[in-house]
């Protein structure tokens, strides 16, 4: 079941972090530490700054924000899905810079109970606004269900995608500026393999799994596309997104303490986990049918921001990422969610593995973005 790309190389794992060879491109210098380290160190902390400069940059944006929102309901939107990230985000936004955010959420229909109740308790005692879009469940179900028979790895895209397409539609709809989100370096620094999780946003790729295995027509289900949110809404538009956690220093076990303390805030055993289904493809699906364990990318990027050591990463990646009863529970809750019997949900992890190679894509476009992108300083590090 395992990709067979990993037998083709010696098992080989990073001295600095924990990133390995089942990370197909990774590459060593001759000390053993892989490039994911090294573009750490040579393009994102030469150009990360979280001290005096990064707050005052901060502001200036805020400033900006703040005077686009006179007379406005609210002045930006915060997607939110009750993880730590756009929890400790929102806090900062509406405590600390002043903002008068929307709260954003996007109901895909795998919501934990603890991510509604975080949402809930963190809008409710800091006095915002909460707007919920509910995705068509059948139009979601059957897409997810396509991914699955497709036997791809990132079968999470259908969910990603709608998050940010929906965002993104409501933004413009009601031409909202400012988008802030808690995409950070100081938990994500080192990013997913593009064989593990592709692009989310690729319509391209969406449409043509869809078509290949899909049973129903999309005609609610929200789609966007790279060059749409990139290009016609960033500069046309003038619709931009923030990501303010970027210029302050963000270290994740004391955010998770603050709103523990403050708010009642519920944590998640593992990052994403606020979302059952990406529970289980992230805790189950990825590492049993392809080797792949995201823990590897997430635990890298708190070794190099100094969150965790090397030592303590690889003591907790001995263990499974999911409990074995509880993905049994996970896996049978699926496939009634979904539609199908737990069999035939065991028919798509045992059939063939696949990539995204295998289905038309916008690969080609979003490399030539991501080139453009690093030599105008706009993205620092990236998928490969």
């Amino acid at each position: 079941m395992l990709n067979p790309t990993m037998s083709q190389r010696p098992y080989q794992i990073c001295k600095r972090c924990v990133m390995d060879t089942t990370d197909s491109k990774i590459r060593f210098d001759q000390a053993g530490v892989c490039d994911h380290c090294i573009t750490f160190d040579t393009k994102v902390m030469p150009n990360w700054h979280t001290d005096e400069q990064g707050e005052k940059a901060l502001m200036t944006i805020v400033d900006g924000i703040k005077a686009e929102g006179k007379g406005k309901d609210f002045d930006c939107i915060i997607g939110m899905s009750g993880g730590i990230d756009s929890s400790y985000l929102t806090y900062l936004a509406k405590e600390k810079m002043g903002l008068r955010p929307l709260v954003f959420h996007v109901d895909a229909g795998w919501n934990s109970q603890e991510a509604v109740n975080n949402i809930e308790r963190i809008v409710d005692r800091l006095g915002l606004d909460l707007f919920t879009e509910v995705i068509d469940w059948e139009e979601m179900r059957d897409l997810q269900l396509a991914f699955f028979k497709a036997g791809v790895p990132h079968i999470d895209t259908p969910q990603d995608h709608a998050f940010f397409a929906t965002m993104y539609n409501f933004a413009e709809k009601y031409n909202v500026r400012h988008i802030l989100t808690g995409a950070n370096y100081s938990t994500e620094c080192v990013r997913n393999p593009i064989e593990w999780m592709y692009y989310q946003s690729d319509s391209v790729q969406l449409k043509d799994i869809h078509q290949k295995h899909g049973t129903r027509p999309l005609r609610n289900f929200p789609i966007t596309s790279i060059l749409r949110h990139k290009i016609y809404l960033r500069y046309w538009r003038k619709i931009q997104v923030v990501t303010p956690l970027n210029y302050l220093p963000y270290h994740k076990a004391d955010a998770m303490r603050l709103l523990q303390e403050k708010y009642g805030w519920q944590p998640y055993p593992q990052k994403h986990f606020e979302s059952r289904f990406t529970r289980f493809y992230e805790g189950f699906w990825l590492p049993t049918k392809f080797g792949y364990d995201v823990r590897r990318v997430q635990y890298s990027s708190l070794i190099l921001t100094n969150q965790m050591t090397r030592a303590e990463a690889i003591e907790r990646l001995k263990q499974p990422p999911l409990d074995p009863e509880i993905a049994r529970q996970e896996f049978d809750y699926v496939a009634t969610k979904i539609g199908i019997t737990s069999e035939e949900l065991r028919r798509y992890l045992e059939q063939p593995n696949r990539t995204y190679r295998d289905f038309k894509s916008q690969e080609n476009v979003y490399k030539i973005g991501a080139r453009v992108m690093r030599m105008l300083g706009m993205e620092l590090g990236g998928k490969r």
